[in-house]
């Protein structure tokens, strides 16, 4: 692992209208995007139904983060199955 992949990213989003800023690793962000063009949708579009999901609970980052997580998760049991 890189020094680089640990530090965090902070990038400005915008949700429902209204500007945030989000602080995370490099490979989260790399994640995310990929997670959004896969899904064909924008970033902040994903991070808007993340946000959504979450109702309110936690952080924003945290939950950006498991729903990344997750969707590795659900990408990696997927190809065991096709064993």
């Amino acid at each position: 692992m890189a020094g680089d992949d640990i530090e965090d990213v902070k990038r400005s989003v915008t949700i429902a209208g209204h500007r945030t800023s989000i602080s995370l690793e490099r490979p989260f962000w790399d994640a995310l995007k990929e997670l959004a063009c896969s899904e064909k949708t924008s970033v902040n579009e994903l991070v808007r139904r993340i946000d959504v999901a979450r109702g309110g609970k936690g952080s924003l980052s945290s939950a950006i983060r498991v729903h990344v997580l997750k969707a590795i998760q659900a990408k990696a049991s997927s190809c065991r199955t096709d064993i």
